[in-house]
């Protein structure tokens, strides 16, 4: 959900409006997001009603996958660290559609790039600072999805292995290399319990999407007590999903499996609370914070009965750790999903990456913190943010601030006292807060150090069925 889509047909943004009142309008009224389904043209391959136009310039939210800062930070930051400006390419997509079919626009338009920079001036005063005068190579910067687009359009198309010998690397920023429980989990909401409108609005949005199938997880992640497997396209429409597209996906998949990036670095994110498995039962999804490991002849790892052992790796909040990565080759940050392309840290480690810095690692949060806040919460009401891995609240500042259409903070901004949690857990500090007014908020959680915690948090009452926004 990180590029701004327009309908040339309504001549109307239909994601990514730098409006509040238009986020909320989108998940809480039945036509809000009608304009995102994909029709039957376009699962057909008839595509053209919807323009990816820009990267993401404001903040955007969205049930499960939360908060989606913009990406105007990251944009400053790889200008900064380039020849000219016309060294950038900012590649926006319709993150509706299929992997493959993105990373096909993404190659073509990366070697038009590369070819355009080429010839440019600034690129032939460049090459005089570089060894052996080299021209100019290709360098990839890709947030969550973005990194799946870009390893089929170096793995999986015509073009794949000539762009791979021009690209001089690899960054990605919390990629889901297998996938995400978290996809499974916006399939199956609502099935066999009530759902707050705009988990349900996601959930109908998304099984029409290819692109949100191929962010389903292709790891061994269904927990069947004593055997842990793959999703098959038949547990996928069980829960929820679409049997053709998820076969097309499993598919893709495939193809791109064992294929490694050139010069891939990856930024992962850790210590925040993130599903890693799930059972099915019944059609119904139930998650787990826990994931499997196997022996090198492929056995699972099991413990002296005979059951497999379960492992916490945690991540980022929607990537588990080991999903994030293609090696064991990585930049650990304890970030949320949504922050790894905007916190300081995560933008040093982009810095140093693009000009080939002697690189240690950039400074982390402090070891083992992480941030857990609900995604929709009522103004008016107290709902609590949740801090895990502090031996207490010593040295720990939580705020609430409001979030303008530029992701600056606005008016309003509220202290969360942090204390111990109400359950007694040892190494959780919880705080209760109340924001005043439908919007945006983002919590920030400072420990001292360069590198805060954020979450983006939505706060509106669901509205009733009304008028949408297409009627």
């Amino acid at each position: 959900m990180g590029s701004e889509l327009y309908d040339v047909e309504r001549d109307r943004v239909v994601w990514g409006l730098a409006n509040t009142g238009w986020l909320l309008r989108a998940w809480t009224t039945p036509g809000g997001l009608r304009p995102l389904h994909l029709t039957p043209d376009e699962r057909e391959g008839r595509l053209g009603r919807i323009r990816a136009r820009r990267l993401l310039a404001t903040p955007a939210w969205s049930p499960v996958l939360r908060g989606v800062e913009p990406y105007t930070d990251l944009v400053a930051t790889v200008t900064r660290s380039v020849a000219a400006p016309e060294a950038v390419l900012e590649f926006p997509y319709d993150w509706r559609l299929p992997v493959a079919v993105n990373a096909r626009l993404l190659a073509a338009a990366a070697r038009a790039h590369l070819e355009r920079w080429r010839a440019h001036p600034a690129h032939t005063q460049a090459r005089r600072h570089r060894v052996d005068e080299r021209e100019g190579r290709l360098v990839f910067v890709a947030h969550s999805m973005g990194g799946l687009l870009v390893h089929a359009a170096l793995g999986d198309g015509p073009d794949g292995g000539e762009l791979a010998r021009d690209t001089r690397g690899v960054c990605t920023l919390g990629t889901p290399f297998q996938g995400s429980a978290a996809a499974a989990l916006i399939l199956n909401t609502g099935r066999g319990t009530p759902v707050p409108l705009p988990h349900g609005r996601l959930r109908d949005l998304a099984v029409t999407l290819p692109g949100l199938h191929d962010l389903l997880p292709t790891f061994p992640c269904l927990d069947e007590g004593l055997n842990v497997r793959r999703l098959t396209t038949v547990d996928i429409a069980d829960l929820g999903g679409d049997k053709d597209l998820a076969q097309e996906s499993l598919a893709f998949h495939e193809r791109l499996r064992g294929r490694t990036l050139p010069g891939h670095r990856a930024v992962v994110g850790i210590s925040q609370r993130t599903v890693q498995s799930l059972a099915l039962r019944q059609g119904v999804v139930e998650p787990y914070e826990h994931s499997f490991r196997r022996h090198s002849d492929g056995e699972l790892m099991r413990d002296a009965d005979g059951a497999p052992r379960r492992f916490d790796v945690a991540g980022d909040g929607t990537v588990h750790r080991e999903s994030a990565a293609l090696s064991r080759a990585t930049v650990p940050l304890a970030l949320q999903h949504g922050a790894l392309a905007k916190g300081e840290a995560a933008l040093e480690a982009v810095t140093a990456f693009l000009e080939e810095d002697e690189h240690l690692g950039p400074p982390q949060a402090a070891a083992g913190l992480g941030l857990r806040v609900p995604d929709l919460v009522a103004p008016g009401a107290r709902w609590t943010v949740r801090v895990h891995g502090a031996d207490g609240p010593a040295g720990l500042e939580c705020t609430v601030e409001e979030v303008t259409e530029t992701g600056a903070p606005g008016g309003f901004r509220t202290r969360a006292a942090l204390e111990a949690d109400e359950y007694g857990d040892e190494d959780i500090v919880a705080g209760r807060v109340t924001v005043p007014a439908p919007g945006l908020y983002r919590v920030v959680l400072d420990s001292g150090d360069d590198t805060p915690l954020t979450q983006l948090v939505l706060a509106g009452a669901e509205a009733e069925d009304g008028p949408g926004l297409t009627d």
